[in-house]
């Protein structure tokens, strides 16, 4: 090797050094960012003489950069709701402009979402999470689920408050055996139509004779004014208008029959302009002592012993919050109680997730090398799980950087020996000719 060539060989080593010095600062600095992927570099050694672009190799080394993208952080817990992290394969789709077409789509595993000023979810990279719109049960709209433009900028202010129409009312309450023929006894409940306002129910238990009772339901009333809101059928299936239940009891004081046998409430004609409502009457079961009961009083007075009355109903509430679970999927919380997914979180998959081309921070974009994305549900195939209220932490191990370091510097500062030697030898070799 010449001279010139031991100096160019030794240059190649101070340019490749001082990458690996620049590569490890950059891990050190992102030690504690979410989800960072440690860089590295992969040497390979120059042959002195092999062919090159720019013609005989004179040796040294060429490096290249590398991101170990499908390395597992580990996985932090959070007090944030809508913090998310991905244990196993995947990624999270993002975009950074809320009007982006798909094929604009970017991956990520930062999870660090919070709610902006105009309601979307965005990490603090400035990326908008995106998701499938669900159905009330959390079932995803879209027929193809797989198909990443049934994904969009996930929007809590889009989401509107809700009202819950009473669909069922349960009543575990003991009529007294020792009422005699014709006594009477009331108790009332308050229900919900289906635009959330309250209505209240009066209900007669009349005793007709032994083991034989009556239920007789008011037609409802608004709570707020007093007055008659709709109209009340307890057996759609016989004409007129039905508002009465028997009851018959057996012997041992469960029931031995309704009838009708298909007991329901039918009201119609709200005037507050709801929907017509159907509400099932959950009175127990024939047989059982698991809700209406013909019991003696445990009082000294006779009449209603009321264990429990319950309806699923509620008033308008405004949404209060969003989370996001382990399934992926976003609920909207409501001031009421009622609780409401409105979108699923897929998770992207790649053949080959060391082929994505790294955009910016933990952002990447898919190419050929890293193979066409599938769309799953988290833990669905080889996709990883989603974490609830967590965060996947920097791949950054400091003590194994800190080694890469001092190695570096140990061979820069060889490397940068050679130069000097080298130069010493050019110098003395530029006397001699004088």
């Amino acid at each position: 090797m010449s001279l010139s060539g031991a100096l160019n060989t030794s240059v190649s080593g101070l340019r490749a050094q001082a990458a690996q010095i620049a590569a490890v600062s950059e891990n050190i600095a992102n030690a504690t960012t979410t989800a960072y992927k440690t860089r590295g570099l992969a040497f390979q050694a120059l042959v002195t003489g092999a062919q090159t672009r720019t013609g005989l190799s004179s040796g040294g080394v060429i490096f290249n950069s590398y991101q170990n993208i499908g390395k597992q952080g580990l996985v932090q817990a959070t007090d944030n709701g809508t913090d998310i992290a991905i244990n196993g394969n995947g990624f999270f789709v993002v975009t950074d402009e809320l009007n982006a077409l798909p094929s604009e789509f970017k991956y990520s595993r930062n999870g660090n979402f919070k709610t902006d000023a105009a309601g979307f979810l965005i990490n603090n990279e400035g990326y908008y999470l995106l998701g499938q719109l669900t159905d009330d049960t959390g079932a995803v709209i879209a027929t193809n689920n797989n198909d990443i433009s049934s994904l969009s900028p996930i929007d809590v202010n889009s989401i509107g408050g809700t009202a819950q129409s009473t669909t069922v009312i349960r009543m575990d309450l003991n009529l007294p055996a020792e009422a005699a023929a014709a006594d009477t006894f009331t108790n009332s409940i308050e229900i919900f139509d289906a635009l959330g306002v309250a209505h209240s129910i009066s209900i007669t238990w009349t005793k007709n004779g032994a083991n034989d009772w009556t239920a007789t339901f008011s037609d409802p009333v608004q709570t707020n004014t007093g007055l008659v809101s709709g109209v009340i059928d307890t057996d759609s299936g016989t004409a007129g208008i039905q508002t009465d239940i028997d009851i018959t009891f057996n012997g041992d004081g469960t029931v031995a029959s309704f009838t009708p046998a298909i007991t329901s409430l039918d009201i119609t004609g709200w005037t507050t302009g709801a929907q017509n409502s159907t509400i099932a009457l959950d009175l127990g079961t024939v047989g059982l002592a698991d809700g209406l009961t013909q019991f003696s009083s445990s009082t000294a007075n006779t009449g209603l012993e009321i264990f429990l009355i319950d309806q699923d109903g509620t008033r308008f509430g405004q949404l209060s919050s969003v989370s996001i679970d382990d399934n992926g999927l976003v609920t909207a919380l409501f001031e009421n109680g009622v609780r409401l997914p409105v979108y699923q979180i897929p998770i992207a998959t790649f053949p080959n997730p060391e082929g994505l081309t790294p955009v910016a921070g933990t952002v990447y974009d898919e190419n050929e090398r890293a193979g066409n994305y599938n769309l799953r549900l988290p833990g669905q195939g080889n996709a990883g799980q989603i974490v609830a209220s967590a965060l996947e932490l920097s791949t950054t191990d400091t003590s194994e950087e800190f080694n890469k370091m001092i190695v570096a510097q140990q061979a820069y500062s060889s490397a940068a020996q050679v130069v000097s030697t080298s130069d010493e030898m050019f110098q003395e070799l530029i006397s001699a000719v004088r």
